[in-house]
């Protein structure tokens, strides 16, 4: 079996948007979205031969030392691999350009709101061609100045991305990933997805006079509900957090199935 081709530019002091994805594709081999099991081996080691070729070695250790604290600085969520908005933190990426998102977009309601203008349909997708503004709308909530070329390369890059099967759509939960881990609140949905008709029988529950949509207060009690459900802790502040994003998808006030369904129900098919 052919030796897998050393990734180019883990060396390199500052990389570019598209080489970053190119390192991020060529390690993230089955395509689900994160650097795991020995995918992540794999660029542990190459990684720390690249450092050592440009002279900054780390600490002597065995690898699984190594890799163990390499993991708890760069693995935010703890969840054991590495994710994209993660290894932007990892390597010198040219204005360091996901994070240039993360940082800047901050909170998740700024993205919902932007989300929402462009997902007009509320399908749980934007389309390909509607990217370039949502992204220029982040960066101006953000005061982040940019110019034209450098947009362009942007939309390019978390074109190629996200849109994996090229059908020329973008998924929130994928583009969600734009967002700090600790502002993700899709991310604390995780392990949490509901089929279907769990779903439906949960929004029937709460949509008490059957009017197809529910209210904030209604939001709430099914979030507690939901997160007791699964055993998993939640304060107050990030409840109230979590609620205000979703609700960022309703319409004045009326949180509809389908705008819940794109947070809380199963990836659709793609």
């Amino acid at each position: 079996m052919a030796v897998k081709q050393q990734a180019p530019y883990l060396h390199l002091a500052e990389l570019t948007a598209s080489q970053f994805l190119d390192i991020w594709k060529h390690y993230d081999s089955d395509g689900n979205g994160y650097i795991e099991g020995k995918e992540l081996e794999n660029f542990f080691q190459e990684l720390e031969s690249a450092r050592k070729g440009a002279g900054v070695d780390s600490k002597n250790g065995n690898f699984a030392e190594k890799m163990k604290e390499f993991m708890q600085k760069y693995d935010k969520n703890a969840d054991g691999r590495i994710e994209m908005a993660e290894l932007a933190q990892i390597l010198p990426t040219e204005e360091n350009f996901l994070l240039c998102f993360r940082q800047h977009v901050g909170s998740s309601l700024e993205f919902m709101e932007a989300w929402r203008k462009y997902d007009t349909d509320r399908s749980g997708y934007i389309e390909a061609n509607e990217l370039k503004g949502f992204l220029s709308d982040l960066l101006k909530k953000a005061n982040k100045p940019y110019d034209e070329p450098k947009l362009q390369e942007y939309t390019q890059t978390i074109l190629r991305m996200f849109d994996m099967n090229g059908d020329g759509k973008l998924g929130l939960s994928e583009m969600s990933r734009l967002l700090p881990v600790q502002e993700n609140f899709l991310l604390k949905f995780q392990g949490m997805k509901l089929a279907t008709e769990e779903f439906n029988a949960i929004f029937a529950f709460y949509d008490k006079d059957g009017s197809g949509f529910i209210d904030e207060n209604e939001l709430d009690a099914l979030l507690k509900d939901l997160y007791e459900k699964n055993k998993k802790e939640m304060n107050i502040q990030q409840l109230t957090n979590y609620r205000k994003s979703i609700m960022n998808l309703s319409d004045g006030g009326k949180l509809y199935r389908t705008e819940l369904e794109i947070v809380l129900c199963n990836e659709p098919p793609m």
